[in-house]
């Protein structure tokens, strides 16, 4: 047997920890296309229900930890992100940090929803057209949230979908259709494409075309934010200047 000696690379790029849910089959992909080159995204999935209502995505929580635990323990994570907008507005920000710092060791714990709020501020937008895939139960309590933050949704649009499969497959011209028809409902400072699992940046540069508005969806502020967080060139936050 012939035995060799090796060198150890000095030079990893910054790590960035994904919790995906199981359900979904975007985010990774959005993920590939918003973040640097300099990033090395590793992913970890989250067991989730074919169907989505408050009760399922409040389930999450007793999985995120050991899902956090399944990220390479090598690797040194800049920032971790659990992906999931609902899953978030029903768990509570404060509560996945906890859960996720649990599994994994890290500086920064980001979701959607604090990703989304961070976005407002930078962009100083207080009003917001909010278009949800879901039944109103499941939008309910995240538009709470965003209330209690200083965002008001006051222009809200669903699908009425339950069914995380059906919601990976609803076509970006069909979104466009809707988003565009509830922007013409009032004049608020931005549109918000909710959920990690809609084809939201796809969409977003032809909705924000049309409406003249900018336009955010959960996998871009997510990206955004864990970059900055990070120290990483973020992506570009609007849609509009994508």
């Amino acid at each position: 047997m012939s035995t060799f000696t090796y060198q150890i690379d000095p030079d990893e790029p910054t790590a960035l920890g994904l919790l995906v849910l199981q359900a979904d089959e975007r985010l990774e992909r959005d993920f590939r296309v918003l973040l640097p080159k300099d990033a090395a995204l590793f992913v970890s999935r989250v067991p989730s229900y074919p169907e989505v209502t408050p009760e399922t995505l409040q389930s999450m929580a007793s999985h995120l930890t050991g899902s956090a635990q399944m990220l390479p323990e090598a690797a040194q994570y800049a920032a971790v992100g659990y992906g999931c907008t609902s899953g978030t507005a029903q768990i509570g920000p404060g509560q996945i940090e906890a859960l996720v710092k649990a599994g994994v060791t890290t500086p920064a714990v980001t979701e959607p929803v604090s990703a989304l709020i961070a976005a407002c501020q930078h962009l100083d937008a207080r009003r917001l057209t909010f278009l949800s895939p879901y039944v109103a139960s499941v939008s309910d309590r995240l538009r709470a949230v965003l209330a209690e933050n200083g965002i008001d949704t006051p222009v809200f649009g669903s699908f009425d979908e339950g069914e995380e499969a059906k919601v990976a497959r609803i076509t970006p011209e069909s979104i466009v259709e809707a988003a565009v028809a509830l922007a013409e409902q009032a004049d608020t400072d931005a549109l918000f494409l909710s959920c990690t699992n809609l084809r939201g940046v796809e969409a977003g540069p032809e909705i924000a075309r049309q409406i003249g508005r900018p336009v955010l969806s959960s996998n871009l502020v997510l990206a955004w934010h864990m970059c900055q967080l990070a120290g990483l060139h973020p992506p570009k936050l609007d849609h509009s200047t994508s």
